[in-house]
C-alpha cells in the first residue's frame, strides 16, 4: 500500500464574495492523482501559478481540498476530526521556501525547532526537549552552540537546515518540500539537497519536491509530476521522463533548462515557447497548452485530452503523444 495516496484532487480558493453576492470558487488544482511510497520522491514542476505549492498544502490539509481525496497509509484526512487530524501531522511535514521567514526572530533556534514538539509531545521536560533539538540540529550539520542562537545571526542555508530539523524533530514519515532550495546559492542549493537525500536513507522519508529547477529534480526524484494550469499533463519515472518527455509542455520545461556547454547553449537559444499560459480566470476548453503548443491541432483547442497510459506505462494529457 502506498504511503500517499491522491485521487482526483480539486482545489480552489473563493473570490468575489461580498454583503449581496455569494462567493465563487476560482479553481487552482484540477483532478489531480497520483501514489507515493515509503523512501521515495515524487518531483512537482510546473511554471509559477500551475498550482505546486497549492497542491502541498492541500496534501497537508493546510488548504481545504474542494473534491477528491488524500489519503495517508489508507486513511482519508478529510474523514478525521480535528483532534485526531492533529496528531496525524506529527508524520506530515513541511519546508518552507524562504528559511528565514520561516523562523520566528523572537525565538532562540532550539524553541523554534522543539515547537512541534510541544504540540504532539507536550510531556517532555525543558531537558528532554534541549536534548531533542541538539540531536535534530546534529543530524542537519550544525553544532550544538546553534539552539542558543537566533535565526538573525544564520546564513540562508543555515536558515533552512534549522528548518529542516524542525520538520524531521517528530519523526514524519513525509515532507512537503515547497522550493527548498530556489532562495538559495547554488553552491548551497547542492548541499540541502544531499541533507535530503541523507534523511530520506536514515529515515525512510516519502518527499514531495517542489520546484522549478528541473536539474534539482532529476537529482533527488524518483518520479516527476508535471502541472500546467493546475492540471496533471504528465507523470512518469524520472528516466522516461528525462530520456523523453511525451507532453509537449514537459518538453518545453526540459528545453529551458541551460546547458554546461557554452556551444549547445548558444545553439538552443530561441527555441522557448513564446508567449503566457492562459489565465486560470478563464481556463481554455480544451488543452491547457494548446496556444503555445508547436503541434497543437483544432481538437487540441475544443477538446480537452484525459490523462492516459502511453505503451511505456507513462501517463500523459495529449492527444498525440506517444508512449
Amino acid at each position: 500500500m502506498s504511503l500517499l495516496s491522491v485521487r482526483n484532487l480539486d482545489v480552489g480558493y473563493p473570490i468575489g464574495g461580498g454583503l449581496l453576492r455569494k462567493s465563487t470558487l476560482l479553481p487552482i488544482v484540477r483532478d489531480v492523482s497520483f501514489e507515493l511510497e515509503a523512501g521515495k520522491t515524487l518531483g512537482i514542476v510546473g511554471e509559477s501559478g500551475c498550482g505546486k505549492s497549492t497542491l502541498g498544502r492541500a496534501i497537508l490539509q493546510l488548504v481545504p481540498p474542494s473534491a477528491g481525496q488524500v489519503l495517508f497509509e489508507g486513511t482519508d484526512l478529510a474523514s478525521l476530526p480535528a483532534d485526531a487530524l492533529r496528531k496525524r501531522r506529527s508524520e506530515m511535514q513541511i519546508i518552507f521556501q524562504d528559511p528565514v521567514a520561516a523562523l520566528d526572530p523572537r525565538m532562540t533556534l532550539g524553541r523554534i525547532i522543539t515547537r512541534p514538539l510541544a504540540i504532539f509531545e507536550p510531556g517532555l521536560s525543558r531537558a528532554e526537549l534541549h536534548n531533542r533539538a541538539v540531536a535534530a540540529l546534529e543530524q542537519v550539520g550544525l553544532s550544538a552552540d546553534f539552539a542558543a542562537r537566533y535565526p538573525h545571526e544564520l546564513s540562508g542555508g543555515q536558515a533552512q537546515r534549522v528548518g529542516i530539523a524542525r520538520a524531521i524533530i517528530g519523526k514524519p514519515k513525509l515532507i512537503i518540500c515547497d522550493e527548498p532550495v530556489s532562495a538559495l546559492d547554488v553552491s548551497i542549493q547542492a548541499q540541502v539537497v544531499n541533507l535530503l537525500m541523507d534523511l530520506q536513507d536514515q529515515m525512510g522519508l516519502a518527499l514531495v519536491f517542489i520546484s522549478h529547477n528541473l536539474s534539482i529534480v532529476r537529482h533527488i526524484s524518483h518520479d516527476i509530476l508535471v502541472m500546467c494550469l493546475g492540471r496533471t499533463v504528465e507523470l512518469a519515472s524520472r528516466d522516461a521522463f528525462y530520456a523523453r518527455p511525451a507532453h509537449p509542455y514537459a518538453q518545453a520545461l526540459k528545453d529551458a533548462v541551460p546547458e554546461p556547454d557554452p556551444v549547445a547553449e548558444r545553439a538552443r537559444l530561441g527555441t522557448s515557447l513564446p508567449g503566457e499560459l492562459p489565465s486560470v480566470m478563464r481556463p481554455p476548453p480544451g488543452c491547457v497548452f494548446a496556444s503555445r503548443c508547436p503541434i497543437a491541432q483544432s481538437r487540441c483547442h475544443a477538446e480537452r485530452p484525459e490523462l492516459r497510459v502511453l505503451k511505456d506505462g507513462r501517463h500523459a494529457a495529449c492527444h498525440f503523444a506517444e508512449g
